[in-house]
């Protein structure tokens, strides 16, 4: 049993397929997904939100509860009733209990609705939420 030291050249075929860089970038893309879907889900939903001078940055939330003029509520983009927020929020903050909640609500939903989602979130343990906001213009440009 002699080894090959390199002494020999071998012309064949090559017959491996090095398939590293192809999980890499499905790797990579899968992370690009995830980090953006949130924003795809929230960009979906057509809501015209109130503007003010200091809104902030968009907090990092896991849930994100939106409430449509129309009265729609949303929870993490998919259609749910006011009776499905409190055991839902309940269950995600069982499981995580950093839970934040983002609230979106249209200008033309009457304050009681808003008040009765943030009710229903705070009541079923979740403390931190962020009211939703677009950032108004200044008057100078």
């Amino acid at each position: 049993m002699a080894a090959d030291l390199g002494g020999g050249e071998d012309d064949g075929p090559i017959s491996g397929i090095n398939v590293t860089p192809f999980v890499d970038v499905v790797l990579v893309l899968m992370i690009i997904l995830m980090v953006t879907s949130t924003q795809l889900v929230r960009a979906q939903l057509k809501v015209d939100l109130p503007e003010a001078a200091s809104a902030g940055q968009a907090v990092p939330s896991t849930l994100n509860v939106v409430l449509t003029r129309n009265g729609t509520l949303y929870l993490d983009g998919t259609e749910a009733s006011f009776d499905e927020l409190g055991p839902t929020v309940k269950r995600l903050k069982a499981d995580d209990p950093k839970l934040r909640a983002a609230i979106s609500a249209d200008q033309g939903v009457p304050y009681g609705q808003v008040v009765k989602v943030i009710d229903t979130v705070k009541t079923h343990g979740v403390s931190k939420f962020a009211l939703n906001i677009d950032r108004q213009e200044e008057p100078g440009g």
